[in-house]
């Protein structure tokens, strides 16, 4: 990967970070960030506030545990295994927005209540043990709770969202902070009724379409959303 690329990815990383504050998804200097390079990943510094944070301030890393400028970010370790464990994806957002923070503080884990739990890549967002922060526990935890998913809650900790680009990263962040805000709103109600697997497996097909282009609506079942051909003539 060529310097100017690094560089690119700096100011992106930088730029998310600030979008991760101003969504409100983070709070003070407890969110970290990591994209891959071609020879390790890039994270985000230790105890470094991010309006003040800029794009020289960002850590170089190898997966050996090496890195070259700043101390990186505690959390180090997950934002490693999870890139090294995870080759369909680039880049590795953590924060603790204060809904899904609220569950995980309850090690609750997100159930199909609503059918947009599918965006994390399956049936359920699960809740990891809970570890030290910082520590291997903590990222083999994330790991387990991770497979076949794109996001977890930690337990009494936050959340791990996970995507192929860091703004595919944020935008899930926020999507799993949203369904745990009315994950929470729903619970005053009672349990919520949970939607079966089969009808999330329907699901995660739709989804699985829209992700490649396709028309959402399964071929056969239902009317096919297609362009208006041009009037000829006239």
């Amino acid at each position: 990967m060529a310097e100017t690329e690094k560089a690119a990815l700096r100011r992106q990383m930088v730029e998310i970070c600030r979008r991760m504050n101003t969504s409100g998804i983070n709070q003070g200097t407890s969110g970290n960030l990591s994209v891959r390079t071609a020879d390790g990943f890039l994270i985000t510094p230790s105890s470094m506030p991010y309006e003040t944070m800029t794009p020289d301030d960002i850590v170089e890393m190898g997966f050996d545990g090496t890195y070259v400028g700043h101390r990186p970010s505690s959390e180090w370790r997950f934002h490693r295994d999870i890139l090294r464990a995870r080759t369909d994806i680039d880049a590795v957002l953590h924060c603790h927005s204060i809904y899904a923070t609220t569950l995980a503080c309850h090690h609750r884990t997100i159930p199909s209540f609503h059918y947009m739990t599918g965006v994390a890549g399956g049936t359920t967002i699960r809740c990891a043990e809970y570890a030290t922060f910082g520590t291997q526990a903590l990222s083999d935890n994330a790991l387990a709770a991770l497979e076949g998913r794109l996001a977890c809650l930690l337990g009494q900790h936050g959340q791990i969202s996970l995507g192929k680009t860091l703004d595919a990263a944020l935008w899930l962040a926020i999507e799993v902070e949203t369904l745990s805000r009315i994950y929470v709103q729903a619970l005053t109600l009672g349990e919520p009724p949970v939607l079966p697997d089969d009808e999330m497996e329907r699901v995660l097909e739709q989804m699985r379409r829209m992700s490649y282009g396709q028309a959402p609506d399964a071929e056969g079942i239902n009317d096919i959303a297609r362009p208006r051909e041009a009037v000829k003539g006239g």
